[in-house]
């Protein structure tokens, strides 16, 4: 099957791309995606309820990564990804909240200034609570916050206010000009009356019905074909066996994990952990090398779990750039959805949303079945230590007259990106251009959270999906 454009993942970004493109009746559009698509309806029930996270033992829409959070000592770690159609944000918590412009402006890249991705910001939303110029009125996302808090999370806020926070009423509402304050407000979400929002299902199941757009469900990409510098097409295996499928551009979307490893696989990597998985090298390019994540330090409090509600309500944040999160309920809540288990507490996340230290994704075989290793190394730069601890006493603060603090214990909050990350012409650290255009391989793009060039003061998804939206005219032309 040849096609003009051939989309490797249908996630946050793919949808949105795929939806973009296959608007032109004119180009053809092949989207791949190796988890299920939404006719099953088992799958359509678990990714609409936004009111817990269907990433439990039973869940058959993720896949599962181990990973390294600490290196002294090792603590260890699973990484959930969305393996469906809408990739993570359809499993997700909702949260919405857009990265900031100075996140943008500091990249310094031609395209991507604050003034650049607003428009797209506005044109993926319908913002339910704000009409306001920085907000979108007719976006397929459907954009809300709670009104009203009860249980934990008014615990909280009160808190916070009471200690002298400003209420930011509008967390989304941030300009280059007017910049919001540090301080508590309600989470921007992606869920209206109870149903996830996702960009699988806001953008790309509308479309399916179009005659030049074919999406392809339990299909897993293993190895982008090259070609005298070209890349050429993608070999997968289906429900059928393998399948080759080639085509004029290819874009690659499956997420910050699976881009890079899908590049390595097919040559396009670090030479030398290329070579020792036994992948001939096409172009020796810094992927996986130098990744990020938001560290989280999660403390249990004995707060009466709330009923009905999203995962995260509201968040404080501060001037040092941490996030601190009043989690609705427990872990094992938010998976099933039941909130009886009064063992199963709900807790607070300490979270450092500008970290310094750098992961690692790195390929290990050239076996498209063999998990790359990922490493967060989370404690490779005291500072981000030391600023984790600080945000740790002042959430004690904030709620030791309210509220009994468990143990602190490492977490991540599963926002890996940056595996192949933007640059300029003389940036020797970046994998794509400004454009999201593979250096040294043609008619090769990577559209998703892997090309961050530094992770958003804020959680990516929104701006992932921003960026699906904001480069689908780069592979147009």
């Amino acid at each position: 099957m040849h096609s003009d454009v051939l989309i490797v993942g249908a996630g946050s970004a793919g949808s949105v791309l795929a939806e973009r493109l296959s608007a032109d009746s004119r180009c053809h559009v092949t989207v791949v995606e190796a988890g299920p698509g939404p006719a099953d309806p088992q799958v359509l029930l678990q990714v609409r309820d936004g009111l817990r996270l269907p990433i439990g033992a039973a869940s058959s829409v993720v896949r599962r990564y181990p990973t390294t959070l600490t290196m002294s000592p090792q603590r260890h770690a699973q990484l959930t990804r969305g393996a469906v159609v809408g990739g993570s944000g359809a499993v997700n918590g909702g949260y919405f909240c857009r990265g900031l412009p100075t996140d943008f402006d500091g990249w310094t890249l031609p395209g991507w200034t604050w003034s650049d991705v607003l428009p797209h910001f506005r044109a993926i939303e319908t913002d339910l609570d704000f009409d306001t110029p920085v907000h979108g009125s007719n976006g397929p996302i459907s954009v809300r916050r709670v009104a009203e808090f009860d249980g934990c999370t008014a615990s909280f806020v009160t808190a916070a206010t009471a200690a002298g926070y400003p209420w930011i009423p509008d967390l989304n509402g941030s300009t280059a000009e007017d910049p919001l304050p540090d301080g508590v407000g309600a989470v921007p979400l992606n869920i209206d009356g109870g149903t996830r929002v996702g960009p699988g299902g806001a953008f790309l199941q509308p479309a399916m019905s179009r005659a030049n757009l074919t999406v392809l469900t339990s299909h897993q990409a293993g190895r982008i074909l090259v070609d005298k510098g070209r890349a050429i097409g993608v070999d997968c295996v289906g429900p059928n066996g393998v399948v080759r499928l080639t085509a004029d551009r290819i874009v690659v979307c499956a997420g910050a994990i699976g881009s890079a490893h899908l590049l390595m696989l097919s040559g396009i990597g670090p030479e030398g952990a290329l070579r020792t998985a036994g992948i001939p090298v096409h172009a020796a390019l810094p992927v996986g090398v130098a990744c990020a994540d938001h560290p989280e330090w999660v403390l249990p409090v004995n707060w009466s779990a709330s009923s009905g509600v999203p995962p995260l309500e509201a968040v404080l944040t501060t001037a040092d750039g941490l996030e601190l999160r009043p989690y609705t309920a427990g872990f094992g809540a938010m998976v099933s959805g039941r909130r009886d288990d009064p063992a199963d507490r709900p807790h607070i996340g300490v979270t450092l949303m500008r970290p310094r230290s750098r992961g690692r994704v790195t390929v290990v075989s050239a076996d498209p079945g063999v998990a790359p290793v990922i490493e967060h190394r989370y404690d490779s730069e005291p500072d981000d230590v030391a600023q984790l601890r600080a945000g740790t006493e002042l959430a004690h603060e904030l709620v030791r007259t309210t509220t009994d603090v468990g143990p602190v214990s490492w977490s991540t909050s599963q926002h890996l990106c940056g595996t192949a990350p933007m640059g300029g012409e003389d940036d020797d650290t970046a994998v794509v251009d400004p454009q999201c255009r593979v250096r040294g391989v043609d008619g090769l793009w990577v559209i998703d959270g892997s090309v961050l060039p530094t992770i958003t003061s804020r959680g990516p998804h929104a701006t992932i999906v921003m960026i699906g939206h904001r480069a689908a005219e780069f592979v147009s032309g």
